[in-house]
């Protein structure tokens, strides 16, 4: 099992796929996810290039009304293959090949965040929703939320 640092850098390449799918930023990004993944074994490269064209392809094909489904889909379809290479490697491997990874997605995809161990840090939009009796919970250190004062009588 992966710690949460790892657990969210998987998720950001999940995201990071989906998101460059179709643009500018892709072809970069499958040359390097191909290397990350095949790590030097050319015939896992070819195949990850095939992966990835295909996500590209399901996501361009993908009506309005299915797109938020499929976007999900897919991006949990490479959470969890960045999750299974990072949880077959051992310690050492896992550190270094994590650092890889972070770079190859800051280099790639230009965000900027990091988080330390037992973090998260999302650079953009974040949407966190809890529905049909699930529940969501992010921590935050140091957030002050005010409402803003209400008029009183005599300021309408």
């Amino acid at each position: 099992m992966l710690g949460e640092a790892l657990t969210a850098l998987a998720a950001a390449g999940g995201t990071a796929v989906v998101q460059a799918a179709g643009t500018s930023a892709w072809q970069g990004l499958q040359q390097a996810l191909a290397g990350w993944f095949g790590q030097g074994d050319q015939e896992r490269e070819r195949a990850l290039l095939e992966r990835l064209d295909d996500t590209s392809v399901v996501l361009a094909a993908a009506s309005d009304a299915e797109l938020e489904r499929t976007t999900i889909g897919q991006q949990a379809v490479w959470q969890a293959r960045f999750e299974t290479v990072l949880e077959q490697l051992r310690e050492s491997e896992r550190e270094q090949s994590a650092e890889a990874l972070r770079v190859l997605l800051n280099t790639h995809t230009g965000w900027g965040a990091s988080a330390g161990d037992g973090g998260a840090a999302v650079s953009g939009r974040v949407d966190i929703r809890a529905d049909h009796g699930s529940a969501a919970a992010l921590r935050m250190g140091d957030v002050t939320i005010n409402n803003p004062l209400q008029p009183g009588p005599h300021e309408g």
